[in-house]
């Protein structure tokens, strides 16, 4: 169990750099542990077999911790992170946190943008914790195709959205950044209707979130039927 210093130091961390990079961070506090049993909630399945658990966006390591609960003996889990101060977090931990240490070598620290994994890496599980919210819709649409491309057959990918935010940018958003809001909703739509086995609202968190669960199905290749976004923008 973390202290409440060690938790308050990790909020500081996480506060500090919503607002020094909040396209990137996109929260100012890290995950609940609520929502980060929802985008676990794949692994709390025993597959009876060695699975590999990608999580992209690990932060402070709010969900990361979850996630190593629930690894079975033989499981391994890459943690991406490319903000450095959230990597220098995550190091740390994987050497003193005993949730994450007792796990030595099957849990590793990639310090890079998740464009530049291995293109060849297949997973079982991926966790996103990105703020698609703040990205252009063609990233989105990359970043969904590359998670879809790099699950096996059966693999399950999760990530959530806040609840309320589209009301607040209504009242409050430019029309271009309307616009690109507009554009990532299509997306997500898309992809969700492809390849979505479901959705879990977690009430608990704050603020409110909705957790997907997309897959491909096995027997198939990888991504399909996605719808393309609307034409490029950029504000």
């Amino acid at each position: 169990m973390r202290s409440p210093a060690r938790r308050f130091a990790d909020r500081r961390v996480f506060f500090a750099e919503t607002f020094r990079t909040f396209r990137t961070t996109g929260a100012v506090t890290p995950s609940g542990r609520r929502l980060a049993e929802a985008l676990a909630a794949p692994l709390a399945h025993p597959a009876g077999r060695p699975r590999a658990v990608l999580e992209v966006g690990a932060g402070t390591g709010a969900v990361s911790r979850v996630l190593a609960d629930l690894l079975g003996p033989d499981d391994t889990l890459d943690l991406v992170e490319s903000n450095p101060r959230f990597a220098r977090v995550l190091e740390a931990d994987l050497r003193t946190d005993p949730r994450l240490a007792v796990h030595g070598e099957r849990i590793g620290l990639i310090a890079k943008p998740v464009a530049e994994l291995d293109p060849e890496a297949r997973y079982d599980v991926i966790v996103s914790g990105l703020p698609f919210a703040n990205f252009h819709p063609e990233e989105v649409a990359d970043l969904l195709t590359q998670y879809l491309s790099a699950l096996r057959p059966g693999g399950h990918l999760t990530y959530f959205g806040y609840l309320g935010t589209a009301r607040l940018r209504a009242l409050t958003g430019s029309s271009r950044s309307l616009a690109r809001h507009g554009g990532v909703a299509h997306v997500l739509d898309s992809f969700q209707r492809t390849h979505a086995t479901g959705y879990r609202t977690v009430w608990a968190n704050v603020p409110p979130a909705r957790v997907w669960n997309l897959s491909v199905p096995s027997g198939a290749s990888g991504p399909s039927g996605v719808l393309s976004p609307p034409g490029p923008s950029k504000g």
